[in-house]
């Protein structure tokens, strides 16, 4: 498969502000050929349907299928539905029975969607809510693997390291959960947001970076290189940030108490690829050049975004949404030199 352009639909614009339909319209437009699903878009337009702020299994249903109508229309994949949130390693066993019935519905959310991918972020709930023990973590994620496997057709699951994750918060910890889990349908999805933001930079940092920043990036990514099982990489994402003005600690307009300063970074100050003009400071092309040249994937390339931009209203927002990351992957796809 060649390289194509994806976006996520949350990428564009919130779902309570920016209608679903006009998102998908305006990646369609700008050339976009691949979306991934964010379910909080469904779950919005869910509520239209219903008419009601509590929307019922069928109306999120009916909703996925308009999506997929619209997508195709569109000529539009879908490359994948996420976030399935919070929950591999939960001490909470009742609580992890109640994510496995909804897997169950999201096998069905992805069949209406025609996915086969699943995106699962590492858990970043409290630590005192969650098991350590990467033998749990891994057989919680082997066990809707084989949920996924028995499904027909199979769905995959992408695994996806988060640079705030409570436990699996880089891409070495992700790399050895995927291969404790060892099943064909579990892999990872590689972000080079959340790969530099951890080991790289640090926006609670007066500087942005961590102490042996390049050093400790350079050193990371031969290891991935090396190391990495290039089949197991389901798809990637290619997303920036800006170095904050000041340390994002107490006081910073980003900083929430009880919350890790790099989730607050993540949901406020990330940028498409090269947008200096932004403040993108990030060494996310060479993190993409591990994964591309170094590993040789090919396939979709998600130009990821989440910013305090996409809770601006108006129709604008979507439409310059959309232009960024198509600018972005056109300078991305020139420097790599994609087919």
């Amino acid at each position: 498969m060649k390289y194509q352009p994806a976006i996520m639909s949350a990428s564009l614009g919130r779902a309570w502000l920016h209608d679903l339909d006009y998102k998908l319209e305006q990646a369609a437009k700008s050339g976009f050929k691949g979306m991934e699903i964010f379910y909080e878009d469904l779950d919005y337009a869910a509520r239209k349907i219903g008419g009601s702020d509590s929307p019922s299994s069928d109306d999120i249903l009916k909703a996925a299928e308009h999506a997929q109508s619209v997508c195709e229309g569109l000529g539009l994949d879908i490359i994948g539905l996420q976030p399935f949130l919070f929950y591999e390693g939960l001490k909470d066993r009742e609580q992890h029975e109640k994510l496995i019935e909804k897997m169950k519905f999201w096998f069905r959310l992805a069949k209406t969607l025609h996915t086969t991918t699943i995106q699962i972020p590492a858990n970043f709930l409290p630590a005192d809510q969650l098991t350590d023990d990467l033998d749990i973590i891994a057989a919680d994620l082997r066990q809707v693997a084989d949920m996924g496997a028995a499904e027909n057709p199979p769905i995959c699951f992408a695994y996806e390291n988060l640079c705030w994750s409570t436990h699996i918060d880089t891409w070495e910890k992700l790399w050895d959960v995927t291969k404790r889990v060892d099943r064909p349908n579990f892999g990872m999805c590689l972000d080079t947001f959340n790969i530099a933001g951890r080991v790289w930079a640090d926006p609670a940092s007066p500087t942005g970076k961590t102490p042996n920043a390049d050093a400790d990036l350079k050193e990371s990514l031969e290891r991935l290189v090396k190391e990495v099982d290039l089949a197991k990489v389901f798809y990637i994402q290619v997303v920036d940030a800006e170095r904050m003005e000041s340390p994002l600690v107490a006081g910073h307009p980003f900083h929430v108490d009880g919350q890790p300063a790099r989730m607050n970074w993540s949901r406020n100050a990330r940028t498409f690829m090269y947008e200096e003009d932004r403040g993108a400071f990030l060494p996310a092309e060479d993190v993409a050049r591990a994964i591309i040249s170094g590993l040789g994937y090919k396939g979709y390339v998600s130009m990821e975004l989440f910013s305090r931009t996409m809770a601006e209203e108006g129709d604008h927002v979507p439409i310059e949404h959309a232009s960024r990351g198509i600018k972005a992957w056109e300078k991305f796809q020139e420097r790599l030199q994609l087919d």
